[in-house]
């Protein structure tokens, strides 16, 4: 019997309290199924409802082994394309039937994408807080348990300066922040930082677009002489033929992606070298059919791979990450940022962090699965972000 699509469904869930969105698909085969991430966290409800009401009734009846065909077709199907909410639904479909596929095979993702080019996958993790001394004492933290790689931020995005004295009267709501003082606290970390570590220890630092392009230039200059794995988003899409200004006046590392959506976005970024790491969210692109050709692009222009991966990524879209990360030769980093018990329970097959290093199992396809009924335990909050509302001093909204 030929093997056909019977449902697709999404499934939401928040163990971690973060809304996340799973796509199921399902097949005639008994027992044969795939699960993708299609999580976008400030809009879940919306890829939810694209997924049940759109995708369903487009792929009932077709052959999930047509993944490229598929992929395609789901791409132009709403004519508009390259948006967020129906990138994500087609995700969530594309990890799904690779997952299928590897199942089919009996194989590990990644042997189906050509086999391991390393062992373990070198990850990165998030040190913040309010004072000097906090930081540091997480980042020892996190030293003592073999991470080479850290994320160093002081306060949030864009940091945490006395606002409220520099507040307009009526503000309104929003994340505030104070640009110069934001610039000039993080070489502030950085120094202290060195001091205490050394340059043994490989930081990253993430500005998250919360500056004007030329103030980015001079932070990344200013943050030369200590010596940054990379500096991420230190522009925001709609800036980005600054970077090519930002190549000619530094040589810190930067990384970029994160909020790209479109082929266009990225393209000319590689192409032209204005980039050291390309750190899209893959669910934001597509899924993993989109990342494999995108991780193939970057190879040829010497732009290594750092997907992104914040809790905002499902387990199951963090296992996407970690079979693309063994599988290409230019994987540079991979963003990690850990589950708690109850996630473990709901998704079972996680990648394991042992070291400094993640590895994934060798059990066939992407090698996680949902426990549908742990995750109706979880239920996901529909209230807006408030962190993405990013005001200056005087109420002027920001990129987040």
């Amino acid at each position: 019997m030929a093997i056909k699509i019977t449902k697709v469904k999404a499934i939401c869930t928040a163990p971690e309290r973060i809304p996340l969105v799973i796509v199921k698909v399902e097949t005639n085969q008994p027992g044969l199924y795939g699960v993708g991430c299609a999580t976008y966290t400030q809009r879940f409800l919306t890829v939810a409802h694209a997924v049940d009401t759109y995708f369903d009734p487009l792929l009932k009846g077709k052959d999930p082994n047509k993944i490229e065909d598929i992929w395609q077709m789901a791409m132009v199907s709403p004519y508009w394309r390259n948006g967020p909410i129906l990138n994500n639904a087609l995700s969530g479909v594309d990890m799904a039937l690779w997952d299928i596929k590897g199942k089919l095979a009996n194989m590990p993702l990644y042997d189906i994408f050509g086999g391991k080019a390393r062992e373990g996958v070198r990850v990165y993790r998030h040190a913040d807080g309010r004072t000097l001394d906090e930081v540091g004492d997480r980042v020892q933290a996190f030293i003592d348990q073999g991470i080479q790689v850290i994320r160093l931020q002081f306060g949030g995005y864009g940091g945490r300066s006395a606002l409220d004295s520099m507040k307009t009267e009526n503000p309104c709501d929003g994340a505030y922040y104070d640009p110069l003082g934001y610039q000039l606290s993080v070489v502030k970390l950085f120094d202290a930082m060195r001091k205490r570590f050394g340059f043994e220890i490989e930081f990253c630092h993430d500005v998250h677009e919360r500056l004007e392009p030329i103030e980015a230039i001079r932070l990344a200059k200013e943050l030369e002489p200590y010596r940054l794995f990379f500096l991420e988003d230190a522009l925001a899409p709609e800036q980005v033929d600054w970077f090519k200004i930002m190549r000619n006046q530094t040589h810190t590392p930067i990384a970029m992606g994160e909020l790209f959506n479109n082929p266009m976005e990225w393209l000319g970024l590689i192409s032209d070298r204005l980039i050291d790491f390309i750190r899209v969210h893959i669910s934001q692109i597509g899924g993993i059919t989109p990342a494999r050709k995108l991780a193939i692009l970057c190879e040829n222009f010497g732009v290594r791979t750092a997907w992104h991966g914040p809790g905002d990524v499902s387990p199951v879209g963090h296992a996407a990450n970690i079979h693309l990360d063994l599988s290409s030769w230019n994987f540079g980093i991979q963003e990690w940022s850990g589950w708690s018990e109850k996630s473990l329970e709901v998704f079972p097959g996680c990648p394991e962090l042992r070291g400094g290093y993640v590895y994934a199992n060798d059990k066939p396809g992407l090698g996680i699965d949902i426990d549908e009924t742990l995750a109706t335990k979880y239920p996901c909050s529909e209230e807006l972000p408030q962190w993405t509302n990013a005001r200056r001093p005087d109420g002027t909204l920001a990129r987040p």
